[in-house]
């Protein structure tokens, strides 16, 4: 399929679900939006600043699709949450939630949401212990290549590898219920990292190439599968 009419199928699908959506942030008039998580625990929430406006840019002239000027930062308590259809996480330390917030992103999820964390190295053993909070009965479980997640607009292999730490694989992981997936982890890769300018990380622009396609498909499998 070639880009001009894979955009123009991309645009009348999200044109329709936005809709939907009325009254959403996803469908205000500033267009799609990324909402990163505020959370407790001492972790660096706020990690890579730059890189959720650069990936809203690359989503947008990517896809074709209107977008916000900008992300937002919501917490779990806040009213507007559920205006929001994607929750980013990422961070270098601990993530610690209220019984509460995790009761309510517990709901935000189940209800529709979508929680995409990117371990920022530091983030594994907090996030996982998370998760097990959240969802007791579903644990985390490595997606194969062939997940719709690595396929819904660019065609890739996998969760590419963008920042090197210690040497491991990339690896994505999910939680799925009733066929959907809820949350979606990718460990060992920090496509956060990619996504900041260049000047920031020094990563290569190959590498900073597979981080944009990467959030490019996240960002458009949240959308497109609510």
């Amino acid at each position: 399929m070639n880009s001009k009419l894979r955009k123009l199928i991309v645009a009348v699908l999200l044109v329709t679900i936005l809709a939907v959506q009325a009254g959403t942030a996803a469908a205000s008039n500033d267009g799609v939006t990324i909402a990163r998580l505020r959370y407790g625990g001492g972790g660096d929430w706020y990690c890579d600043p730059g890189s959720l406006a650069n990936w809203l840019s690359e989503f947008g002239w990517r896809t074709g699709t209107p977008v916000a000027a900008g992300p937002v930062v919501v917490g779990l308590d806040s009213e507007d949450l559920y205006r929001y259809p994607m929750l980013y996480v990422s961070g270098h330390g601990r993530i610690a939630l209220t019984d509460d917030e995790v009761r309510e992103l517990h709901r935000y999820l189940e209800t529709g949401g979508f929680l995409y964390a990117d371990d920022n190295y530091g983030l594994d053993p907090s996030f996982r212990e998370l998760m097990a909070q959240v969802f007791p009965d579903d644990p985390l479980s490595p997606l194969g290549s062939e997940h719709p997640i690595y396929h819904c607009f660019y065609d890739l292999p996998g969760l590419p590898k963008i920042h090197e730490h210690d040497g491991d694989p990339a690896q994505g992981f999910g939680i799925t219920k009733n066929g959907r997936l809820l949350v979606y982890y990718s460990w060992s890769s920090d496509i956060g990292d990619g996504l900041e300018s260049p000047q920031v990380h020094g990563d290569p622009p190959a590498a900073r190439e597979a981080a944009a396609r990467m959030a490019v498909n996240i960002l458009m499998y949240a959308l497109t599968h609510p």
